[in-house]
């Protein structure tokens, strides 16, 4: 079972907890005030009150048992960019630190962060993506301008076979699902023919799939 390491439970903290409880998988969180994780307890498995800018705690928590840190303090970018520091020095093996703006990212990359958490920004893309055409169903932001849309099928495509449109080559998409109603068959073969009733699940640039869904 994977175990995760939390640190600051305000929106995301409070979000990601949430996430992992339906997942199996052991919670520890951190805050500096006790008051901000009583609603989350029943999520976790342990709750600490520290101040994770001090080495000592960090490593009294056992960093390198955690399979993953997320590193989801407030608004300070100190204080963020100086744990994420501290967890790579003490040989965490993976870890995620929040940005609010795109000159944080560096930083923290260059600090130790191995992914970089844009949350208001991630959400502001997904919604404007998805609204912005009738076309679009769906919108995962990946790494980058890379995202994962489920889009409808485009006209040339219909009746068509995954063969024929070679996608990659032709569109610079990866073919990941198509969707009929609430049915979905992943990693459809070369022969699976395209029709207008369903959606497709694609990966790739969000420019690429700008041309397709727009």
């Amino acid at each position: 079972m994977k175990s995760f390491l939390i640190i600051g439970m305000g929106s995301l903290g409070h979000h990601l907890c949430r996430a992992f409880s339906g997942m199996k998988c052991e919670l520890m969180i951190v805050d500096l005030n006790a008051d901000a994780m009583e609603d989350i307890l029943p999520y976790v498995v342990s709750a600490r009150v520290g101040d994770c800018t001090k080495e000592e705690v960090l490593k009294n928590l056992d960093v390198p048992s955690f399979d993953a840190c997320f590193v989801c303090v407030g608004s300070n970018f100190e204080v963020s960019l100086q744990i994420t520091n501290l967890l790579k020095e003490l040989r965490a093996k993976k870890v995620f630190s929040k940005a609010d703006r795109d000159v944080q990212e560096k930083f923290l990359l260059h600090n130790g962060a191995d992914v970089v958490i844009f949350p208001e920004k991630t959400i502001a893309l997904n919604i404007a993506i998805q609204e912005i055409s009738d076309s679009i169903f769906d919108c995962l932001t990946l790494t980058g301008d890379y995202v994962i849309c489920e889009i409808l099928p485009m006209k040339e495509w219909v009746g068509k076979t995954v063969a024929e449109l070679k996608m990659r080559e032709n569109y610079r998409l990866s073919l990941l699902a198509v969707k009929k109603g609430v049915n979905v068959e992943p990693m459809p073969d070369i022969g699976y023919r395209f029709s207008e009733d369903e959606h497709v699940i694609v990966l790739g640039h969000i420019r690429d799939i700008e041309k397709c869904a727009f």
